[in-house]
């Protein structure tokens, strides 16, 4: 790193100096505990704060009032005894350096009727999200009232708690379902014409900025574009930034696009798959019409992008928060020069679309982001070394390498394929995903770095790995191979690995079972009408592909529309046969005696992995744990000491798909949960 890195370069917001143009944005993660920014989520900023980040944003749609209820985790700063927790916060972000601010919100018609307190959602009339599905009555003028002064206290709240600022969320959400012409169809004072439109988000503006002190940050995240018809339009758009200016707002936030729906949603927080930083361009051109500072984020995931970004004018403080979750060192990654080492963001979205299926934001390969307390970011050396043999070069036999070299033991890598990545290479041959090979790339650069032992073409057995050496400790990350269905006619099925490897394309008309609800299915439906065949999707679930979470789901099922896809639910497959026709496939629905058949072409299932554990089984007797894992001294990051065989010679463990058909996400858990305890 030079010194006139512009990216590394200071940038004074207001009063406020910030170290370098890096920001994490505010954003949900769901990590709080009763609604408050405990011991989790404050770990989870500090660590960001200790990578170097300028300015850490918490609380993304951070609750002002009771009645809004919270949809997705969000903090509850109306809570009195929120304030504490702040000031902790704070302390230990200006400890390392960095700034902190949150945002504030009402979330207005964006939440549900069924959570929390189920009191009534409220927006600007009476309209209803399409994504959380609220019915939200129209805001009465004693509504607004206490709205607004809740605003000012939870305001004046976080400036008694040491923040240096807030952010007031006008995407989506209440404030703002005033000023677009979209959701606004009022007829009062509050509707109609633009001063109308605009009177209750300008109210609510000056007064929290009359009630906060003059040094106190105030900034505003707002669409320059709702890209929907009858939605806010760029120039309306850059009359209401000009005037929110001049009634008290420092900076703004920029976005393009609309929040109501999955797919509008897509496109605003790009997945893997799209484009990189789609919306930087317009974000310059808007910031030039603006007199306060900008920041953006959308998908701005790599430091090059990030540098011409702030080189080149077009934003003065650049988001790059799911990059900071894949590696919160990215800062001073780049500062020390190592922007080589930095963990990429492939985009997965498993940090977003794991708030809903997970209940918490997750990075798909950095198991450390949300769990802190009990996976570091950083990896602790071993007082003593240890020999390690890794059997399986896949997510979980790649993770487990990289950290227990980390700290410092002596390991030997097997694979029985020519390359590693295990089932990581075959998903990444989907056009869709082909950004999942930064997972396996980092992973080989960092092992390469760390002088581990890769044996590859090297199909390992009990005897041969007995042979080698003395080890200390043997893991199994041999992974799974495709499970069949237990049906009659089974051997009559594709399984989606050869889809997807273009082993066995058929064409015709071709069923899809998929009993997982992963993107592997998905991923040879697109397959397979790539190459022609006409398919139906069949799910025994209520909905297709349930584990698959929704902003990467908009674009799959956007192509199942396009190329014609059949999508067909609540139907369990029992059986297949081959008639004259070709393949007759026998449905029924579950507890019920419903049955029905169809014909056709070919049958491709896809129903999760089966354990490879033939090695496991052969070693395990030989071990000093006979493969026993002390579960309370795995999650409490203590050292794996059972002992059920005295003659035994190492310790033996196995992990990800070894153990049971699960995702890339557990994988890397298993090898960082396990490893670092070794």
């Amino acid at each position: 790193m030079t010194v006139d890195d512009p990216l590394m370069s200071p940038f004074v917001l207001k009063n406020l100096t910030l170290r370098n143009r890096i920001v994490s944005t505010s954003h949900e993660p769901a990590y709080s505990e009763d609604g408050l920014p405990k011991d989790r989520y404050r770990a989870y900023h500090v660590e960001k704060a200790r990578g170097g980040v300028a300015l850490t944003m918490i609380g993304g749609s951070a609750l002002v009032s009771r009645d809004s209820a919270p949809a997705f985790g969000n903090l509850q700063l109306w809570k009195e005894e929120a304030e504490p927790w702040l000031r902790r916060l704070a302390d230990q972000v200006h400890e390392q350096g960095a700034a902190v601010m949150t945002q504030l919100t009402h979330l207005g018609h964006r939440t549900s009727n069924y959570t929390d307190n189920w009191l009534p959602a409220i927006s600007a009339g009476n309209v209803r999200e399409p994504a959380h599905r609220a019915f939200a009555k129209a805001a009465e003028q004693w509504d607004l009232d206490r709205v607004l002064q809740d605003f000012v206290d939870v305001a004046q709240r976080c400036e008694a708690a040491g923040l240096d600022g807030i952010e007031l969320m006008a995407w989506g959400h209440l404030l703002d379902s005033f000023w677009t012409p979209f959701w606004n169809h009022r007829d009062d004072d509050y509707g109609g014409t633009y001063e109308n439109r605009m009177r209750y988000p300008l109210q609510v503006i000056r007064a929290v900025r009359a009630a906060v002190g003059t040094d106190f940050v105030i900034g505003a995240r707002m669409t320059f574009d709702e890209e929907r018809e009858g939605g806010l339009e760029t120039p309306e758009a850059l009359r209401i930034a000009e005037d929110i200016t001049a009634a008290g707002i420092d900076f703004i936030s920029l976005i393009k696009g609309s929040i109501g729906t999955d797919a509008h949603l897509a496109r605003t927080i790009p997945p893997m798959s799209t484009p990189a930083s789609p919306h930087l361009e317009f974000a310059g051109r808007i910031r030039q019409k603006l007199s306060v500072p900008v920041m953006h984020a959308a998908r701005i995931s790599d430091v090059a992008t990030a540098r011409y970004a702030v080189a080149e004018g077009l934003l003065d403080l650049v988001g790059m928060t799911r990059a900071l979750m894949a590696d919160p060192e990215l800062p001073n990654k780049v500062r020390d020069g190592r922007t080589d080492r930095i963990r990429p963001c492939v985009g997965a979205n498993m940090c977003i679309d794991g708030i809903y299926a997970s209940g918490a934001a997750y990075c798909m390969h950095n198991p450390s982001t949300g769990r802190e307390l009990e996976v570091p970011q950083r990896i602790d050396r071993a007082s003593t070394g240890s020999r390690v043999a890794v059997v399986g070069a896949g997510p979980a036999g790649l993770e487990a390498s990289r950290v227990l070299a980390e700290r410092g033991h002596d390991v030997h890598l097997f694979e029985a394929a020519d390359k590693v990545g295990g089932q990581l290479l075959l998903a990444s041959l989907a056009p869709r995903r082909r950004d999942l090979r930064g997972i396996i790339d980092w992973r080989t650069e960092e092992l390469a770095r760390l002088g581990v032992r890769i044996s590859l073409n090297t199909y390992v057995t009990a005897e041969t790995l007995l042979d080698d050496q003395p080890w200390d400790v043997v893991i199994v990350a041999t992974g799974g191979t495709p499970a069949a269905p237990r049906i009659p006619g089974a051997g009559l099925v594709t399984d989606t690995w050869d889809v997807l490897s273009g082993a066995h394309r058929p064409r015709g008309h071709v069923l899809v079972y998929d009993d997982h609800g992963g993107n592997q299915a998905l991923d040879a439906v697109e397959a397979l009408v790539g190459g022609g065949a006409t398919v139906e999707l069949v799910t025994p679930e209520r909905t297709p592909s349930p584990d698959v979470g929704s902003l990467t789901a908009a674009g799959y099922f956007n192509s199942l529309a396009e190329n014609g896809v059949t999508v067909t639910v609540l139907r369990r497959l029992h059986g297949v046969s081959r008639t004259p026709d070709g393949l007759e496939a026998e449905f029924g629905v579950d507890g019920f005696g419903f049955r029905e058949r169809r014909t056709f072409d070919a049958v491709v299932a896809e129903m999760g992995t089966d354990p490879v554990q033939e090695l496991y089984d052969e070693l395990v007797g030989s071990s000093t744990n006979l493969g026993a894992v002390d579960l309370a001294a795995l999650l409490d990051r203590g050292p794996q000491s059972v002992v059920r065989n005295e003659e035994g010679s190492f310790r033996l463990f196995r992990i990800g798909d070894a153990v049971a058909s699960r995702n890339v996400h557990a994988a890397m858990l298993d090898a960082a949960r396990l490893c670092r305890a070794i």
